[in-house]
């Protein structure tokens, strides 16, 4: 019994692979391993997360642009990044959407409120693309996007830890996590910039 069943699991995972196969590109090879898995959230079931002016922010509304998210701190030798992420948005803002993170979470570089984290945006780099309320990106009270985006069991793609401010995840047009990036890679890299410009 053992032996038959063991030959029918093989079966299927053959047929199975023969089905990725036939499909038309890889994107869509990659959907299909997912769904197959169970790995079908995506950033899309966010549909209420507070923002730093006190009100919510629906991922939903999203679909069909990129998406770069990112883990803020003012006080953090990364901040000026803020200044290339927002002429980043101001630039690709047609396909492409950035949503900042506010997190204390490494050294207390963020300790500000709300308003202060808002004010210092705004003065100090005119940022414009939305800001999401403070949240924690690791350890036991990890904000629900952030588990998100690190655990493979929920994003379908891979584990990863965030190791310091401004590490950034990018998410294609359809929801799914396609890159994680390092906290020190500038905003405007080539690789940031080839997923950008470049269809799925």
């Amino acid at each position: 019994m053992k032996k038959k069943r063991n030959s029918l699991i093989y079966l299927i995972g053959i047929l199975f692979l023969g089905f990725l196969g036939s499909c038309k590109n890889k994107q869509e090879a990659i959907k299909m391993t997912h769904d197959f898995e169970g790995h079908n959230q995506t950033i899309y079931q966010f549909s209420a997360v507070p923002n730093i002016q006190e009100g919510l922010f629906d991922f939903s509304k999203l679909k069909g642009k990129k998406i770069l998210i990112v883990n803020t701190a003012s006080k953090c030798g990364l901040t000026y990044q803020y200044e290339d992420l927002e002429a980043l948005y101001k630039k690709y803002q047609d396909s492409l959407e950035i949503i900042g993170f506010p997190s204390n979470d490494f050294m207390g570089q963020e300790p500000g409120t709300h308003k202060e984290i808002a004010t210092f945006c705004k003065e100090n780099y005119g940022v414009t693309f939305p800001i999401m309320a403070k949240v924690t990106v690791k350890g036991k009270e990890k904000h629900p996007i952030y588990q998100f985006l690190t655990e493979k069991s929920k994003n379908g793609l891979m584990d990863s830890k965030v190791k310091w401010n401004f590490q950034k995840y990018l998410i294609g047009e359809e929801g799914n996590l396609e890159k994680v990036i390092s906290p020190k890679v500038e905003p405007f890299s080539e690789e940031i910039i080839h997923w950008i410009e470049n269809k799925n």
